[in-house]
């Protein structure tokens, strides 16, 4: 049951964002650092992504899975859980992230994983980024909504369908500082073909953490045109 780029400072905590010209006075690279800190609500929030994550893949028997990650960072919400599963080599991931610092770091752990995931520097917010890494079995859209104007989440919202494969599952993150925009976030997936399977918005925390499948049939990825930009 359902419960459980003008630069500005990110949603806090918990943006697994890219780096672009226009957000340039945001060091991505060093935002990472409250993840040594495990009581952090940066370190809670990737924990509760991670759950979901192992709970896709426990959820879904199939011996290969493609993963697609949006503004992925150092790609911890993924490496992280692959590094302790022994059927880690079941998936296939394409990491978009735009700072070459992170990428270089998340194909270094992929790498020293032995796992078959690609870290791409890429501009998340352009469909062809996308080419050859979907339609995916899961999308993951940490980070991505808190940073972007509410018309642009509305769109991609919409458009996620075109990175889906069939059955898809989608865990994206949000702060609900006011105005909270979740409960329009959520309307908009139903809306989009989805169903939600879960959402947390933890006490003490402004993050939120929410998962949805697609129930309606995939779109193809289809002509270019910006999804959304970091403002």
């Amino acid at each position: 049951m359902p419960q459980r780029r003008t630069a500005r400072v990110p949603e806090n905590p918990g943006v697994m964002a890219d780096w672009s010209p226009v957000s340039a006075a945001k060091d991505w690279h060093d935002w990472h650092r409250p993840y040594d800190d495990p009581e952090s609500p940066l370190s809670h929030r990737l924990r509760l992504v991670q759950e979901h994550v192992d709970e896709w893949l426990d959820e879904r028997p199939e011996p290969v899975l493609t993963v697609v990650s949006a503004c992925a960072g150092q790609g911890r919400d993924l490496l992280g859980v692959l590094a302790r599963r022994p059927d880690a080599s079941r998936v296939r991931a394409t990491l978009i992230e735009y700072d070459p610092r992170n990428t270089k770091l998340a194909r270094a752990e992929a790498d020293r994983l032995g796992v078959a995931v690609a870290a791409r520097c890429a501009d998340a917010g352009l469909p062809e980024s996308y080419a050859g890494a979907v339609p995916a079995d899961l999308v993951l859209f940490a980070g991505v909504f808190g940073n972007i104007g509410e018309a642009d989440v509305r769109r991609t919202v919409a458009a996620l369908p075109r990175l889906c494969a069939p059955g898809a599952t989608v865990i994206w993150t949000r702060t609900r500082r006011v105005p909270d925009l979740t409960p329009s976030i959520r309307a908009w997936f139903a809306e989009a073909g989805f169903a939600e399977q879960a959402f947390h918005a933890p006490d003490g925390v402004l993050f939120s953490v929410g998962v949805h499948r697609l129930t309606a049939a995939p779109q193809p990825l289809g002509p270019s045109g910006r999804l959304f930009q970091f403002t």
